[in-house]
């Protein structure tokens, strides 16, 4: 069972945010207050991170599995990078489950790149002599450049347990598998919306065909100004299209 925090009580579809690499629930914490105006809005921990279980594997069949035991019923479903390939893979397996779908920032094909950088940054740390987050930081400044990197990743550190809230053992092991996608047949006929970051470039126009053949009534936007965390970077705006698709 995946930890989770609740926001709103409304009659509307319940709404589940699926965060990604790295991440967790409270990531989208204020996003999904401003969102839960008539409707639940449910913020996952996803496995191997924050407080949800950890486990020796990590593919997208099994973190759509995780997903669909959050509510019993279809959920409206939000889900960005890494999370929204957990949420593709959950609409195209059971699309009974899923009435709308929003993908942040993210599409159904394996990338090149590689997020192990990170797992080796964070292994850097030396837990044992921290006493406040800023000493984390102070250390992991030596191989994250960027401080809005170094403050996302630092929160998924447990200063006290003097331990990361991440299973970094399982993400390594499963770095291949988190950054591809498994090719997994089948269609979403829901209404779909892939929501980008003008910056990213994790969203190609040249894949709009192979996104459509499985997700036949997809809508493309974009946040202009922003980069693969646009949740983060504009979140106002975010918001904004958010809703305005999951309202129609």
């Amino acid at each position: 069972m995946l930890a989770l925090q609740d926001f709103g009580d409304g009659a509307g579809p319940p709404l589940v945010i699926a965060h990604g690499l790295f991440g967790s629930g409270r990531n989208w914490g204020v996003i999904a207050k401003r969102l839960s105006q008539g409707r639940r809005v449910i913020t996952v921990d996803m496995r191997n991170h924050g407080a949800s279980p950890w486990t020796a594997t990590h593919s997208y069949p099994e973190l759509a599995a995780d997903l669909a035991g959050v509510v019993p019923g279809p959920m409206d479903l939000l889900g960005h990078s890494m999370g929204g390939k957990a949420a593709m893979q959950l609409a195209l397996q059971a699309p009974e489950r899923v009435r709308r779908l929003i993908v942040a920032d993210i599409e159904p094909v394996a990338y090149s790149h590689t997020q192990q950088g990170m797992i080796d940054a964070m292994r850097t740390v030396d837990l044992s002599v921290l006493t406040k987050r800023s000493d984390a930081d102070a250390q992991l400044a030596a191989q994250v450049d960027d401080p809005g990197v170094r403050a996302f990743l630092l929160q998924s550190l447990d200063v006290g347990a003097k331990a990361w809230r991440l299973n970094l053992d399982t993400l390594e092991r499963e770095m291949v598998t988190i950054t591809g996608w498994p090719g997994t047949a089948g269609n979403f006929e829901g209404p779909t919306l892939f929501l980008s970051g003008g910056n990213s470039e994790y969203v190609r126009r040249e894949h709009r065909d192979l996104v459509r053949s499985q997700f036949p009534k997809a809508r493309f936007a974009s946040i202009p100004g922003a980069g693969h965390w646009l949740h983060a970077e504009k979140p106002r705006e975010f918001e904004v299209a958010a809703r305005s698709f999951l309202d129609a």
